[in-house]
């Protein structure tokens, strides 16, 4: 499996596209999958509540905005590969990350649950075939591709790692 092309995604996605260095995205999932456990077990419990600047997300937050994004996305994986012809509309992270409570949750059942479902995710994607892959749907106004989608979810995971070490010390 090569690739997306450009014309799969919206140029906003391209950043987390090129952060995916694997040619082939079953194997990009499986090399990702150590990682993330890794990276997900590293993080302290001192930094919950941790936010490097005022008006910045706290760790717990950063974590649940992964949860939602990666639920978002493999939604519209799962609505374009059925062909659903309906366009998919776009999310506002920072209202997704207002509403959503996490004071209530510890670090671990938010660690328990990205593990989950990127592990729904990983299944998800190793059922799609090639023709599903090649589907293009429209999200948030722009065309993207099934396996486009599947880029943006491991990017948007090792975008948001760096953030994690870079800005909030977490290594």
């Amino acid at each position: 499996m090569s690739r997306p092309s450009p014309n799969e995604y919206a140029v906003y996605h391209e950043n987390y596209i090129l952060k995916v260095k694997e040619d082939d995205l079953h194997t990009a999932f499986n090399n990702q999958s150590a990682i993330v456990n890794a990276f997900l077990q590293s993080i302290p419990d001192e930094k919950s509540d941790y936010a490097y600047a005022d008006g910045k997300w706290t760790v717990k937050q950063l974590l649940q905005h992964m949860i939602d994004a990666e639920r978002i996305f493999a939604h519209r994986g799962l609505w374009f590969a059925r062909k659903d012809p309906s366009p998919q509309p776009g999310f506002e992270e920072n209202d997704y990350a207002r509403t959503a409570d996490v004071s209530n949750r510890s670090l671990e059942s938010l660690k328990d649950e990205f593990l989950a479902v990127r592990k729904s995710t990983e299944c998800l994607f190793k059922s799609f075939s090639e023709k599903e892959f090649s589907t293009i749907g429209n999200a948030n106004n722009h065309p993207v591709s099934v396996k486009a989608i599947g880029y943006i979810l491991l990017g948007h995971f090792l975008h948001h790692k760096n953030i994690l070490e870079e800005r909030y010390g977490i290594l």
